[in-house]
């Protein structure tokens, strides 16, 4: 099964990503953002570990929040991600409750690479993350 496949976008980048589950689902969104920074055949190494946690009041704004977090952390940090895992995601109690997630990424200093693109932000713009039949997909237009 394919973690990803990019969909055809006027200007932006736009992406589906696939996963049995919400956490895979999540961890190959996160790989498709990050897989547009540099060349194909680019390996960033671990280097460094990082735990992140982030909330939404629903699966799309969780993902969106998610996704944003590796931007903060390659613009604020020089940190760039290579592999995310031992994702949790906590689904809410009751109506008013929110998601929760928390996952450890790997990644290195963003200023040993050679960037062949950016990212300026997530957007909503035709966001979703829904089940179909026995995996997760998910919609994601990068603003670039």
């Amino acid at each position: 099964m394919k973690k990803f496949i990019f969909l055809s976008h006027k200007a932006d980048a736009k992406f589906q990503a696939f996963g049995k589950t919400l956490e895979m689902l999540f961890g190959n969104a996160a790989l498709a953002m990050v897989s547009l920074f540099l060349n194909s055949k680019t390996k960033v190494k671990r280097s460094v570990k990082k735990k992140i946690k982030v909330q939404g009041k629903d699966l799309e704004s969780l993902l969106y929040n998610f996704l944003e977090e590796f931007l903060f952390l390659l613009d604020s940090e020089r940190f760039l991600a290579c592999k995310i895992k031992n994702i949790k995601i906590d689904k809410p109690k009751g109506k008013l409750g929110k998601y929760f997630l928390e996952a450890e990424i790997y990644g290195d200093g963003a200023e040993k690479y050679n960037f062949v693109g950016s990212v300026k932000a997530v957007t909503y713009n035709q966001m979703f993350v829904k089940k179909i039949g026995e995996r997760f997909v998910c919609q994601v237009v990068l603003d670039m």
